[in-house]
């Protein structure tokens, strides 16, 4: 027994040939020109926001970057400063390494605690 196909009924009516959407009307046209207009000015905008933001960083950074004027005239006003030595070479506890006397002796023969040396 073969069962003859009958052809299935389309599940949405009828099937209709494709229709062309309606062509823009002038309206229309007008819209999409002002949506893009309004998409560029807010593009050119942005891109301007975002140069003057990066031209303020690079600013600011060149600001930080440059030594302080006024250190300069600090750094010739100012005593030079003492370089590290040696507190036990110093006060004589171990023979320094540094060949020369101590700044820290005077010209009276004081060592560094200020004991004169006996005679």
């Amino acid at each position: 027994m073969a069962m003859a196909e009958t052809p299935s009924p389309p599940l949405y009516g009828s099937p209709r040939a494709p229709t062309r959407p309606a062509p823009p009307t002038a309206r229309d046209l007008r819209m999409q020109s002002i949506q893009r207009l309004q998409v560029g000015v807010f593009g050119l905008c942005t891109m301007l926001m975002i140069v003057g933001l990066a031209n303020i960083i690079m600013e600011r950074a060149k600001l930080t970057a440059e030594p302080d004027p006024i250190q300069e005239v600090v750094a010739v006003d100012s005593e030079p400063k003492k370089t590290a030595t040696d507190p036990l070479a110093d006060i004589g506890v171990v023979p320094s390494a540094d060949p020369t006397p101590s700044e820290t002796a005077n010209s009276s023969g004081e060592d560094a605690l200020g004991i004169e040396p006996r005679p």
